[in-house]
Protein backbone atom coordinates (compact mmCIF):
# COMPACT_ATOMS: atom_id res chain seq x y z
CA UNK A 1 0.00 0.00 0.00
CA UNK A 2 1.33 3.38 -1.01
CA UNK A 3 -0.43 6.26 0.34
CA UNK A 4 0.30 9.82 1.08
CA UNK A 5 -1.55 12.58 3.19
CA UNK A 6 0.06 16.23 2.09
CA UNK A 7 0.50 19.44 3.64
CA UNK A 8 -2.29 18.62 6.23
CA UNK A 9 -1.90 21.30 8.69
CA UNK A 10 -1.27 20.47 12.83
CA UNK A 11 -1.85 23.31 14.95
CA UNK A 12 0.82 22.82 17.75
CA UNK A 13 2.16 25.27 20.85
CA UNK A 14 5.50 23.98 20.13
CA UNK A 15 7.22 22.02 17.10
CA UNK A 16 9.21 20.25 19.28
CA UNK A 17 6.50 18.84 21.28
CA UNK A 18 4.38 18.20 17.87
CA UNK A 19 7.45 16.02 16.81
CA UNK A 20 7.80 14.18 20.22
CA UNK A 21 4.35 12.76 20.06
CA UNK A 22 3.97 11.56 16.49
CA UNK A 23 7.79 10.45 16.36
CA UNK A 24 8.07 9.63 20.36
CA UNK A 25 4.98 8.59 21.93
CA UNK A 26 3.76 7.09 18.33
CA UNK A 27 7.17 5.66 17.31
CA UNK A 28 6.74 7.21 14.22
CA UNK A 29 9.62 7.50 11.95
CA UNK A 30 10.78 11.04 11.49
CA UNK A 31 11.53 11.19 7.26
CA UNK A 32 12.17 14.69 6.80
CA UNK A 33 11.78 18.46 8.59
CA UNK A 34 11.99 21.43 7.39
CA UNK A 35 11.55 25.08 8.36
CA UNK A 36 8.82 26.70 6.21
CA UNK A 37 9.28 30.06 8.00
CA UNK A 38 6.10 32.11 8.77
CA UNK A 39 5.68 29.91 12.15
CA UNK A 40 5.06 26.82 9.88
CA UNK A 41 7.32 23.31 10.01
CA UNK A 42 7.14 20.84 6.92
CA UNK A 43 7.11 17.43 8.51
CA UNK A 44 7.14 14.02 6.80
CA UNK A 45 7.05 11.00 8.97
CA UNK A 46 6.28 6.86 8.32
CA UNK A 47 4.05 4.98 11.21
CA UNK A 48 5.74 1.74 11.62
CA UNK A 49 4.71 -0.54 8.23
CA UNK A 50 2.34 2.04 7.26
CA UNK A 51 2.36 4.75 4.68
CA UNK A 52 4.28 8.23 4.70
CA UNK A 53 2.29 11.02 5.79
CA UNK A 54 2.93 14.48 5.31
CA UNK A 55 2.41 17.16 8.75
CA UNK A 56 2.00 21.13 8.04
CA UNK A 57 2.75 21.82 11.56
CA UNK A 58 1.47 25.43 12.21
CA UNK A 59 2.63 26.86 15.20
CA UNK A 60 0.10 28.79 17.44
CA UNK A 61 -0.33 29.72 21.32
CA UNK A 62 -3.05 29.96 23.62
CA UNK A 63 -6.72 31.40 22.41
CA UNK A 64 -5.07 31.92 18.82
CA UNK A 65 -4.11 27.76 18.93
CA UNK A 66 -7.82 27.36 20.24
CA UNK A 67 -9.41 29.52 17.15
CA UNK A 68 -7.45 28.00 14.43
CA UNK A 69 -8.58 24.58 15.60
CA UNK A 70 -11.91 25.66 16.42
CA UNK A 71 -12.03 27.01 12.89
CA UNK A 72 -10.82 23.70 10.87
CA UNK A 73 -14.68 21.71 10.14
CA UNK A 74 -16.24 22.62 13.37
CA UNK A 75 -12.52 20.82 15.65
CA UNK A 76 -11.82 17.87 13.15
CA UNK A 77 -9.47 18.10 10.67
CA UNK A 78 -9.02 16.53 7.60
CA UNK A 79 -5.77 13.99 8.46
CA UNK A 80 -6.16 10.83 7.95
CA UNK A 81 -3.27 8.26 9.28
CA UNK A 82 -3.36 5.78 6.88
CA UNK A 83 -2.31 2.32 7.54
CA UNK A 84 -1.29 -1.42 6.33
CA UNK A 85 -2.16 -3.01 9.57
CA UNK A 86 -5.39 -1.33 11.48
CA UNK A 87 -5.50 -3.75 14.67
CA UNK A 88 -1.72 -3.20 14.93
CA UNK A 89 -1.55 0.40 15.27
CA UNK A 90 -4.54 0.73 16.96
CA UNK A 91 -3.17 -1.65 19.52
CA UNK A 92 0.20 0.12 19.81
CA UNK A 93 -1.23 3.43 20.08
CA UNK A 94 -3.94 2.76 22.83
CA UNK A 95 -0.36 0.86 24.71
CA UNK A 96 1.20 4.15 24.03
CA UNK A 97 -1.49 5.75 25.66
CA UNK A 98 -3.84 7.12 22.88
CA UNK A 99 -6.74 8.74 23.71
CA UNK A 100 -9.28 7.04 20.93
CA UNK A 101 -12.60 9.40 21.09
CA UNK A 102 -14.77 6.48 19.57
CA UNK A 103 -14.29 2.53 18.77
CA UNK A 104 -13.17 1.27 16.12
CA UNK A 105 -16.12 0.95 13.67
CA UNK A 106 -16.20 -0.53 10.11
CA UNK A 107 -17.51 1.36 7.30
CA UNK A 108 -17.97 0.34 3.62
CA UNK A 109 -14.76 3.10 2.92
CA UNK A 110 -12.66 0.77 5.59
CA UNK A 111 -11.91 0.49 9.04
CA UNK A 112 -11.45 4.10 10.69
CA UNK A 113 -10.84 5.27 14.67
CA UNK A 114 -10.92 8.78 16.11
CA UNK A 115 -8.13 9.68 18.53
CA UNK A 116 -7.24 13.09 20.05
CA UNK A 117 -3.39 14.23 19.99
CA UNK A 118 -2.65 16.91 22.98
CA UNK A 119 -2.92 19.94 20.81
CA UNK A 120 -6.28 19.19 20.58
CA UNK A 121 -6.96 18.22 17.33
CA UNK A 122 -9.18 15.07 16.36
CA UNK A 123 -7.83 12.74 13.66
CA UNK A 124 -8.80 9.63 12.29
CA UNK A 125 -6.59 6.04 12.10
CA UNK A 126 -8.06 4.75 8.85
CA UNK A 127 -7.14 1.15 6.97
CA UNK A 128 -9.10 1.69 3.66
CA UNK A 129 -11.20 -0.90 2.61
CA UNK A 130 -9.64 -3.24 0.06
Amino acid sequence: MKQTVARVTIVVPDYDDGIAFYCGKLGFDLIEDTDLGSSKRWVLVRPKGAAETALLLARADGEKQRAAIGNQTGGRVGFFLFTDDFARDHAAMLAAGVEFREAPRHEAYGSVAVFADPFGNLWDLLQPAS
